[in-house]
């Protein structure tokens, strides 16, 4: 019977700084080049039509030195790193630092925040909310909202026809600087969480084919072993008809016979071992082939009984005959994962309560622990989503991707699961209730090839 691989072993291949997809998390070199191509463009247009267009006095030349500068910045950028490279944040920290600058000394140029172009100082923060770490998203959104404070007190006058001047009131001003601020702090905020989130599902996904990738290994050895008894039972035999005929030709006073006697009998040893292999993968076979619903609870169970806490596992409505499923190692290791976590929070006993009609087959775990915060009930399954304490999570456990693997696993083999905790008159604890229909839990063949289909993960090359 195959071991349920134990949630902490998976969740210490992500250090708390979430590393397992970092590296496609950086900034591709080509695309912020493309974006302040592109943002040069636009200034050097809004330059030239203001100056050669609308005629307006403004110091044209000063705001070209700038835009060329970006320019040759671009230049360097293309010229000095292959377009596919993805920047480090080190590296990306200073480009988006000189985007901010940049454009505040054009609009330090041209008016200040009265310039209507003084929105784009929004972009560089808004970039670095979407694409790196919170530290450096703080840091480029505090020096937007520092430039923006200073072009509004000091800059140089707006271009405007010759011979007239825009004075706006201060009020105006002040709430055009609010509003700039606020667009800034908002925008960069939800991009932020949005972006964040994105990161965590990611990290979660890559872990649960991680997983996969290990439960398909294990199925695999039995097909493995197998194929080996079969390949060397052809030349086993044949050592073997040899130790024997040689053993028959050996007078028994020769002074080999001790050696070819000892070949003979670990040809034999060695032959009885590979039947051993051959009938364990048919008995494998068979167990894959069709599984109760109590030998499937039963091997998610297994690997967490040792641990202090008594595990029960009890029938409590039969309708009918058990119902039968074929092996599904995601199922199982789902269950393992909701198994752990109940014991990991009980104080001394976890319930694991099964029952089947013509309605619904449902599996129902409980515990004895404190039950689930009601602040974070809602959000349980989600990934990083945890009810461990802060320095459980510092530590590299409790980060919540056992709970979103399990749930993810189970719900896609058709299965509806529910978090809620005991009423007080049952005592205090959670509750973890899975439950499918008979028409799924009928056809609970998925493979961990189809799971990765289902999540678009891409299946491993090994």
């Amino acid at each position: 019977m195959m071991t349920v691989a134990k949630a902490p072993d998976l969740e210490a291949d992500l250090p708390p700084e979430r590393r397992l997809s970092r590296e496609g998390q950086r900034v591709r070199l080509a695309t912020l080049t493309r974006l302040r191509w592109l943002s040069i463009a636009g200034q050097a247009a809004a330059c030239v039509f203001v100056a050669w267009g609308l005629w307006y006095p403004y110091p044209v030349w000063a705001c070209f030195a700038l835009i060329g500068v970006s320019a040759l910045l671009n230049l360097h950028l293309s010229t000095r790193y292959s377009k596919a490279e993805r920047l480090s944040e080190r590296r990306t920290a200073l480009i988006l630092v000189f985007d901010v600058v940049q454009p505040t000394g054009l609009l330090f140029l041209t008016g200040g925040i009265q310039n209507p172009f003084a929105v784009f100082l929004v972009v560089p923060a808004m970039i670095a909310a979407a694409t790196q770490p919170a530290r450096i998203s703080v840091g480029i959104g505090v020096l937007a909202v520092l430039c923006a404070t200073a072009i509004a007190f000091v800059h140089w006058p707006i271009p405007w026809p010759a011979g007239l001047s825009l004075d706006l009131p201060f009020p105006f001003l002040g709430g055009m600087w609010f509003a700039l601020v606020t667009t800034l702090v908002f925008s960069t905020f939800y991009i932020y969480r949005v972006a964040a989130e994105a990161r965590a599902l990611s990290d979660a996904l890559a872990a649960t084919e991680l997983m996969l990738q290990r439960e398909q290994h294990l199925s695999a050895l039995d097909g493995l072993a197998a194929a080996a008894a079969h390949e060397l039972g052809t030349p086993l035999a044949t050592i073997s008809l040899v130790a024997k005929e040689m053993s028959r030709a050996a007078p028994p006073d020769h002074g080999f016979r001790e050696d070819i006697d000892l070949l003979v009998s670990q040809s034999e040893r060695c032959r009885a071992i590979l039947g051993q292999l051959a009938s364990l993968s048919s008995v494998s076979e068979e167990h894959l082939a069709k599984l109760p619903l109590s030998s499937l609870v039963e091997e998610a169970v297994a690997p967490h009984r040792d641990f202090g806490v008594a595990i029960r596992v009890r029938v409590l409505e039969a309708s009918g005959p058990e119902p039968v499923l074929r092996r599904n190692a995601g199922v199982i290791y789902g269950l393992g994962n909701l198994v752990e976590n109940a014991v990991d929070f009980a104080r001394g006993e976890v319930t694991v309560a099964l029952s089947w009609n013509d309605a619904r087959i449902a599996i129902e775990l409980c515990d004895d622990g404190p039950g689930f915060p009601p602040d974070v009930l809602k959000r349980i399954g989600d990934p990083y989503m945890s009810v461990r304490a802060a320095e459980q999570r510092q530590s590299g456990g409790g980060l919540g991707l056992g709970l979103f693997i399990a749930k993810t696993l189970i719900e896609r083999s058709g299965a509806r699961i529910r978090f809620d905790n005991r009423p007080e008159h049952e005592g205090a604890g959670a509750r973890i209730s899975v439950s499918w229909p008979p028409e799924s839990f009928g056809r609970l063949t998925v493979s961990p090839a189809a799971v990765l289909a289902e999540l678009e993960i891409p299946m491993p090359l090994v």
